[in-house]
């Protein structure tokens, strides 16, 4: 559902919200991927992939993020909307579930104090044309540049929450690995480790063989002597069944000894 504001900005106290004489104002910190558009909170970004949306005050050089009274026939997030749109000119989604917080302060032009509530909001549209463009200037910042010029410490502060939360969230999140290195890289993965270091630490011999069926190139496999090992192995390999679920082969590895004794392990696919 998408939400139309007026190009003039709303003027006036009449529908101002006031909590115990202290004036609300709902502000944003807009921000934006370098290279897309996705939350920030579900993909595990980190805050130096980020940019930061800082605009100049309507009397002063000063540099802060977009701000504005809570009208009581707004929600919270429409309100922080509406300001957005009407001070910075962008659109995009408010992310309620990641409220930074409530700081209280003191306006020094009014001389009255203030509740300020600061959300998240992801931007997905730059808007060329909006409500306070001829009195204000938008500049797109990396986090340590937004954070220095910031004129408000509230808004600094809510800054800090704001990367305190993205660092917790990717803390949280599971590591994906590939999920090819949990497969074994042996066939032999049952033998008993005193086995296992004997055959490692004994010498072996390399026994080339050609496939008499398919002629294919001659694979290297390892060839043991030691008939307790031999033994071992067979027990071990003897209708053992490697299955793959990513690829959906099943591997069948039967023990095949040739005149000598010795064993070579091959692979029926």
């Amino acid at each position: 559902m998408f939400k139309t504001f007026s190009m003039s900005s709303r003027m006036g106290r009449d529908l101002q919200r006031y909590n115990e004489g202290c004036r609300q104002v709902v502000g944003c910190i807009p921000y934006r991927y370098r290279e897309t558009n996705e939350s920030s909170f579900n993909n595990g970004a980190r805050i130096d992939d980020l940019e930061f949306l800082l605009i100049s005050s309507q009397k002063s050089p000063r540099v802060m993020f977009p701000k504005g009274g809570w009208e009581i026939d707004e929600s919270l997030k429409d309100a922080a909307l509406r300001e957005t749109f009407e001070e910075a000119g962008v659109l995009g989604e408010v992310e309620v579930q990641d409220y930074l917080g409530t700081w209280s302060f003191k306006s020094k032009s009014q001389g009255t104090f203030h509740e300020g509530h600061m959300l998240p909001l992801l931007v997905t549209e730059e808007l060329d044309d909006w409500p306070e463009k001829t009195a204000r200037r938008r500049f797109w910042m990396k986090f340590n540049e937004a954070r220095e010029v910031c004129w408000h410490p509230w808004m600094k502060e809510a800054l800090d929450v704001f990367a305190s939360k993205l660092a917790n969230r990717n803390k949280e999140e599971p590591q994906t690995s590939c999920p090819f290195e949990e497969l074994p890289d042996k066939t032999m993965t049952n033998i008993d480790t005193e086995v296992a270091n004997q055959m490692y630490n004994d010498e072996t011999r390399m026994e080339a063989e050609v496939n008499p069926l398919t002629c294919e190139e001659p694979s290297i496999n390892p060839v043991f002597d030691d008939e307790q090992i031999i033994s071992t192995v067979a027990d071990s390999m003897l209708n053992e069944t490697l299955f793959s679920e990513e690829l959906g082969i099943s591997h069948v590895a039967a023990p095949m000894f040739n005149e000598s004794k010795r064993i070579s392990i091959i692979a029926h696919s």
